[in-house]
């Protein structure tokens, strides 16, 4: 049964107004994601879709800077923390698309409010501690109400989840069988981080300074599992300097692998373990060979584990890095790109590498076009009969229409490289 509040019983989504509202469209990120879906699906077209967020005159400006063809784009008013507002909100959308962060601070309201009326919701949250959170809280509601609530449709971390998803699928096709072991590798990137990231790192941070809770659910690689089995292989930890001979290439700590790992063994996990019971799974950067890669692999370890404590991480916060609402510019986004590589290798050691790169820079510019393309899919491409109420990720959602989605209006391509070998022996 829909829940229900004073004002009777909540409209299904089916009677929307809206195919898609973002929410927050006056952050920084929304701003780029309205500009990337008017550019792409336009205003009063196929696609029906709104602005909404707090200030009236903030949503006019993102109207008007969005030019002429966005003259009849509607926008709703409303509070982040006004739960009557936000029901009525969820009434007019089949999906809300989230950019109101930190989730931690601003975002249960929201996700609440969708779960209990049914609306799908997806946003681009890295923050491991509320998932879990909002999964314990609201699971059970939104399998009730056929709400489809979908974290993790940015940079962290559909590259990692659909880009195993993606290498899985090739296997099978051509091994007739999983890769037990997968490597991603950030090969190359370029962009500039944005003051919102910034502060939703530092409520993670922070959250995990007072909570030893917290700080055991930031370490446990399946801590997003929800109680599913495989929580006993023990799991490559990335954090280490080491050469990768696989990528012939010293590696450093990658800073988003504490989300995406999370996420890609959770859609194994919701999938039904098609990767295995025993699948292994960790990321890192490249930082090149000999004398000067490992060089650079020490010094980003080093300063990325001296920024991230107490004190050091709050005088950046304060005097060195953005705030939010500021974020890299639009030559900046323009000139960003990624560049990820994955390899896998069967039990039996047939392998493969896969290459899953951006056109943007990965934090905002590509991320925006990611978080546009997941809410469209699951507006459009995904049934509510194959896909029930309740909290997914990339990849168990939408899969391969996301997939083809990003490649054909995002920019984000997902390819299989040469060079598939099959060695005497693997590596466990």
């Amino acid at each position: 049964m829909m829940a229900t509040d004073q004002e009777g019983m909540f409209k299904r989504p089916d009677a929307a107004t809206h195919e898609i509202v973002v929410f927050g469209a006056t952050s920084f990120v929304g701003k780029i994601l309205c500009r990337y879906l008017i550019d792409t699906y336009g205003v009063g077209r196929d696609l029906k879709w709104a602005l909404a967020g707090r200030s009236r005159q903030k949503l006019k400006k993102v109207r008007a800077d969005l030019g002429e063809a966005a003259g009849s784009l509607d926008f709703i008013e409303v509070d982040a923390t006004d739960e009557r507002s936000l029901r009525q909100m969820c009434q007019r959308a089949s999906v809300v698309v989230s950019t109101v962060g930190p989730y931690v601070l601003y975002g249960e309201p929201l996700v609440k409010a969708c779960a209990e009326s049914g609306t799908d919701y997806c946003d681009l949250t890295g923050e491991v501690q509320w998932i879990r959170r909002m999964i314990v809280r609201y699971e059970s509601t939104a399998e009730e109400t056929g709400s489809r609530i979908i974290h993790c449709c940015g940079f962290d971390s559909i590259p990692s989840d659909l880009g195993v998803w993606f290498l899985q699928q090739e296997a099978q096709a051509r091994f007739g069988k999983i890769c037990s072991r997968v490597k991603l590798r950030v090969k190359a990137a370029r962009g500039g981080v944005s003051g919102g990231t910034i502060a939703s790192l530092m409520n993670v941070l922070k959250e995990s300074d007072k909570d030893p809770e917290i700080r055991r659910q930031l370490a446990d690689p399946f801590s997003l599992c929800m109680g599913n089995s495989g929580q006993g292989v023990k799991q490559p930890s990335g954090n280490d300097i080491v050469f990768d001979e696989d990528f012939s290439s010293w590696t450093a700590p990658f800073i988003m692998s504490g989300i995406n790992t999370r996420i890609v063994h959770r859609s194994n996990a919701i999938l039904g373990y098609p990767y295995g019971n025993d699948f292994l799974y960790d990321e890192s950067v490249l930082t090149g060979t000999g004398l000067r890669g490992w060089s650079r692999a020490t010094a980003s370890k080093l300063g990325l584990g001296l920024a991230l404590l107490g004190p050091v991480r709050r005088m950046l916060a304060r005097f060195v890095l953005p705030k939010p609402g500021q974020g890299p510019s639009l030559q900046q986004q323009q000139q960003g790109f990624f560049d990820i590589r994955l390899f896998g290798r069967t039990d039996t050691g047939q392998e493969l590498r896969v290459r899953v790169a951006g056109d943007r820079d990965p934090g905002y510019g590509s991320t925006a076009k990611m978080l546009g393309e997941a809410a469209v899919c699951l507006a459009r491409d995904v049934s509510k009969v194959e896909c029930l109420g309740g909290f997914w990720t990339p990849a168990s959602a939408l899969g391969a229409r996301l997939l083809t989605r990003l490649s054909s209006n995002a920019g984000v391509t997902f390819e299989l490289l040469e060079g598939i070998t099959a060695p005497a022996t693997a590596e466990q």
